[in-house]
């Protein structure tokens, strides 16, 4: 597993900025999806980087692959949907869920 470090968080920030305008959203919108208790941007990543500590990088796509997909629906959190995309084994088709393959494809050579 991919080690989280400076670096990794920088683009992660990186990424997560150029995903929120490809969306056409802020990163209040990604605070209230995330349930974050601020929007500043390390506290969007303490959130990532927990989920990091549980599932990696391929846990971070997935998360944002699932919140890609309730944006798209036009939901609020995930928290607010009765069931989980994961529990309905739903593949979003996003930006994010290519980003998922190329991160399975590095964490695999």
């Amino acid at each position: 597993m991919i080690q989280w470090s400076d670096e990794l968080e920088e683009e992660l920030a990186v990424l997560l900025k150029d995903w929120l305008k490809s969306q056409g959203k802020t990163q209040a919108d990604l605070k209230r999806s995330l349930q974050s208790e601020s929007s500043r941007m390390p506290s969007l990543l303490l959130i990532l980087k927990k989920e990091h500590s549980r599932n990696g990088i391929p846990g971070i796509a997935t998360l944002l692959c699932e919140i890609e997909e309730i944006w798209n629906r036009g939901d609020k959190t995930i928290q607010e949907n009765e069931l989980s995309l994961k529990e309905n084994n739903f593949d979003p088709f996003g930006q994010l869920d290519l980003l998922l393959e190329e991160i399975r494809e590095d964490c695999d050579s």
